[in-house]
């Protein structure tokens, strides 16, 4: 009776080493272009739905004479350290701790800004040479995106710490030593924006994220533009449907979705309910067990 009790047992750990195999397999390889690409990022893994069903997803085109948001925005970035990194899918600086903008009365501190070329966001059906976003959260894990537009002109000073070293390949991130950068420096002089509810631009393309989009461009130098491109020559997602959304002006209305990314859309939680599901059952097939074999 202790045999078979062991078997069963046996049997309930081969369950879970094998579901735990497959909620937990290597991250589904996503890109932009081919059989990788956005078209294709709905059906990659259902933690990707939103991709490809969502209706309030990111990029969007806008009109040149969407209603325009005054320069509001209270921007408290401080200097941070230099921490690049190529992630596979772009160029990223994580920033220091401790820099934030207030949006709708609270803070989002400022984590990390990326770069996209050609731009995600168009104007008018047509796109600008890169895009830069800066990407924000609040105290309950909603996310704001301030972007900005990269044209070709003068070489830009506050940029050129990244450019200058940005990794070829993908790896983990190098903290580059004595070097300082200033997200308010990345900034155009025109900070008024375009506001509207939209999603992450990447998987798993999670809504309710708050955008902030700049009209002003921003210089970057002819030779800046090839570094990055020498790099990623495509890494922008194609523009997405409006929709019934509409353009935001001052505060959000309250009716408006929570800003963050919505549980079911983030791959934690497929695991999270895993465990839950297993941990019950071990209890009760367990327990059934024993009694029947005491």
């Amino acid at each position: 009776m202790k045999q078979k009790l062991n078997v069963i047992i046996s049997l309930v750990v081969l369950l879970n080493a094998t579901l735990f195999g497959v909620a937990l397999a290597e991250e589904v390889h996503w890109g932009y272009e081919g059989e990788h690409g956005p078209a294709h990022w709905g059906e990659m893994d259902p933690a990707y739905t939103l991709c490809a069903t969502g209706l309030e997803q990111s990029p969007i085109d806008i009109a040149a004479t969407a209603p325009l948001n005054p320069a509001d925005l209270a921007f408290a970035y401080q200097p941070s350290g230099l921490t690049i990194v190529n992630n596979g899918h772009t160029i990223q600086a994580n920033y220091k701790a401790g820099s934030t903008v207030q949006i709708d009365g609270r803070p989002y501190e400022l984590l990390q800004f990326h770069f996209h070329r050609p731009s995600e966001h168009t104007v008018d059906g047509g796109d600008l040479p890169m895009e830069l976003h800066l990407v924000h959260r609040n105290d309950t894990e909603g996310l704001a995106v301030v972007g900005v537009f990269l044209v070709e002109g003068a070489e830009n000073a506050a940029l050129a710490p990244i450019f200058d070293h940005m990794p070829a390949e993908e790896g983990e991130p190098e903290t580059i030593e004595g070097v300082t950068i200033h997200a308010a420096d990345l900034l155009p002089a025109d900070q008024r924006y375009w506001r509207y509810d939209g999603s992450l631009t990447t998987p798993p393309c999670s809504e309710a994220v708050k955008w902030h989009v700049m009209p002003a461009p921003v210089e970057v130098s002819a030779a800046q533009l090839a570094a990055y491109e020498a790099i990623f020559h495509l890494n922008a997602r194609p523009v997405q449907p409006f929709n019934a959304r509409e353009f935001i002006l001052g505060q959000a209305p309250i009716t408006l979705p929570v800003t963050g990314a919505p549980l079911s859309g983030n791959p934690l939680f497929a695991v999270v309910v895993v465990v839950g599901v297993l941990a019950a059952a071990n209890l009760v097939i367990i327990v059934v067990a024993r009694r029947k074999h005491e």
